[in-house]
């Protein structure tokens, strides 16, 4: 690895948005559900403030009914935050997408329908590129679709091969037993994922302290290229400074 500085890791806050509100889920579960900010620009401009350097927003709405319906708040969010959003949940058609990044998404994050419409794939890969991400949604090591609702039988390995051979080179990885749980990250699962991705990917999911983020540094896979981090934010377990300071140690 060449200098220091060869491997730089960002600290990607997340913004769940449910209902108009920021909120962040337990496990995924709508059942269980914590609201943070009652408006989700508060948030992007508490963590724009605090140094973050992007957003990772979901539109849990449109995860769960499969179109967005939260495309307003991230136009007021865009306008207003000066650091680049990825945006996901309900991007299952181009017209869809092209919303998205009419809203002023910078990537967009595709989940089910990535796997489940080769066409629709292949077709927002060939208008946006690299501007694509496709989320790996693990539990067991086995793919979780619809918002995490549908467990497969499919290893998230051969979903990274899959994408990959289809010119995808950026995924979130999230483990779905720790999100929003903080009970630290999959870090066996971050190393399957390294091995997998050819390109970039993001680790999500149990992050409940410095020393979490410290850990997946301390993997020093040279394509994992940042952490998503939810609930310990919101709850102040560390500051977005700290965070990243952690994560450049690593670099």
């Amino acid at each position: 690895m060449a200098g220091r500085r060869g491997h730089s890791m960002i600290l990607l806050p997340a913004i769940d948005i449910l209902d108009g509100k920021a909120v962040r889920l337990a496990r995924g579960s709508f059942a269980d559900q914590t609201v943070y900010d009652a408006d989700p620009l508060e948030a992007g401009r508490r963590w724009a403030a605090a140094g973050a350097r992007a957003l990772h927003v979901v539109d849990l709405d449109g995860a769960r009914d499969g179109t967005p319906k939260n495309l307003e708040q991230i136009r007021r969010i865009t306008a207003e935050v000066p650091i680049p959003i990825q945006l996901g949940g309900g991007l299952r058609s181009l017209e869809a997408v092209r919303e998205a990044i009419g809203a002023g998404a910078a990537r967009v994050v595709l989940g089910t329908a990535a796997y489940r419409d080769v066409d629709f794939l292949d077709a927002v890969v060939a208008e946006l590129g690299d501007r694509v991400v496709v989320s790996v949604d693990a539990r067991d090591g086995l793919l979780a679709a619809s918002g995490w609702i549908e467990q497969t039988k499919i290893p998230v390995e051969s979903v990274f091969e899959q994408m990959g051979a289809r010119g995808v080179r950026r995924f979130v990885y999230s483990s779905i037993e720790r999100d929003g749980m903080l009970t630290g990250p999959d870090l066996d699962g971050a190393r399957r994922a390294a091995r997998a991705v050819r390109g970039g990917f993001l680790y999500s999911g149990g992050v409940s302290s410095l020393e979490d983020l410290g850990a997946l540094a301390a993997l020093r896979q040279v394509n994992l290229s940042g952490v998503i981090v939810g609930k310990a934010l919101y709850e102040a377990r560390f500051t977005i400074d700290q965070g990243q300071r952690m994560l450049d140690r690593g670099a």
